[in-house]
């Protein structure tokens, strides 16, 4: 009896006949297979490991496993995609601007991840950097800004790079547009502008820090934040006032957090019926009480001016401390100290009076 010959699969005359764009659907398959396996095991391999480092990262104190932990929390699943596409593309026979675009993906994705990396390594040095530099919010603030400008620039870089890695895209005819275009935006937005340099300008030079109080023509208060456009400082009765950061750099600003001590001048007025002998008294005096407050440090006493109603004294000292509250405490004490003085002494402070004197014709 004769024996018919083996007749194959339909399942597999099915895989071997079907063309897709010049392959057969079993390569199709094993391309997809490839495909899904590559982002599988990338995704498994971030997962895994970015809770390995993250966990010797928690129970160190170097650096270097943060970094490497924020590496692999910042890895982006179209990266992954891309480059699964990209490997299991491999056995495919695809027509030349097919494969140009797979190649073209895979590389812009790679460098949007590097750009990520970048980013996210940035912020976490400084944060870093913010840890150590808690007592010196001035620092601090000048690294905020530098930090903006170093992730616009990083940003910037990356958007070209993908740009100049695009077919057909010409990166410097799109400078050249740009540029054109920077200028008329630069012109729309030039007080924005100059407010944003403005912010550089004080994160860099330092006039004043968060936390330092400062006067502003006839504004006071105490710096709560600078930032891009505006600074912002709350007064002594509770509000908030907002300053432009060019207005500011154009002001006269006296910032009292940087005072190391504080000069104090003012004046005594006493009669002019007051003697001779007491009147030379009263800088002694003066002397003698000033010198006995504490964080008080005597400068001068003289008789200054012959005034209309009164013979004035002029007092300096310097106290100690910058601090307000301080500066009020002495001078209270030396005019409580003066008052009992003078009324010991019988020396009479002056009122703001005139004397009439008449003359009478014979």
């Amino acid at each position: 009896m004769t024996q018919l010959p083996a007749q194959p699969p339909i399942a597999n005359a099915a895989l071997t006949d079907f063309q897709l764009l010049g392959n057969s659907l079993g390569v199709w398959l094993t391309a997809f297979a490839v495909s899904l396996a590559s982002l599988l095991l990338l995704s498994l391999a971030r997962r895994v490991l970015s809770r390995r480092v993250s966990a010797i990262a928690a129970r160190t104190e170097t650096r270097l496993d943060d970094y490497a932990a924020s590496i692999l929390a910042s890895s982006k699943l179209f990266f992954f995609l891309a480059l699964s596409v990209y490997v299991g593309a491999r056995p495919l026979r695809l027509p030349p601007l097919v494969v140009t675009w797979i190649d073209t993906l895979a590389v812009i994705s790679l460098i949007v991840q590097i750009g990520v990396w970048s980013d996210s390594l940035l912020r976490l040095w400084l944060r870093h950097y913010q840890e150590r530099l808690e007592e010196d919010p001035g620092r601090v603030t000048t690294m905020k800004a530098a930090t903006v400008v170093a992730r616009i620039v990083l940003f910037s870089i990356v958007v070209l790079l993908a740009l100049d890695n695009i077919p057909g895209v010409q990166v410097t005819a799109l400078i050249a547009s740009l540029g054109i275009g920077g200028v008329a935006v630069a012109l729309a937005t030039q007080n924005v502008l100059t407010d944003l340099f403005a912010s550089l300008v004080i994160s860099l030079d330092q006039p004043f820090v968060p936390g330092d109080y400062i006067v502003v023509d006839d504004k006071m208060g105490t710096v709560e934040r600078v930032g891009l456009k505006t600074t912002l400082v709350r007064s002594l009765s509770g509000e908030q006032l907002i300053f432009s950061n060019s207005d500011l750099l154009k002001s006269r600003i006296r910032n009292y957090k940087r005072m190391a001590e504080r000069r104090i001048a003012f004046s005594i007025g006493v009669t002019y019926q007051t003697p001779l002998e007491k009147l030379a008294a009263i800088p002694a005096i003066v002397r003698e009480i000033v010198q006995s407050q504490d964080n008080a440090r005597f400068d001068r006493a003289h008789l200054k001016e012959l005034g209309d109603s009164s013979l004035k004294f002029e007092v300096v000292y310097w106290v100690d401390v910058p601090d307000y509250g301080v500066y009020m405490d002495v001078q209270q004490a030396i005019n409580l100290a003066l008052f009992g003085r003078f009324a010991l002494e019988g020396i009479e402070f002056a009122y703001p009076t005139q004397t009439l004197f008449v003359e009478r014709e014979s």
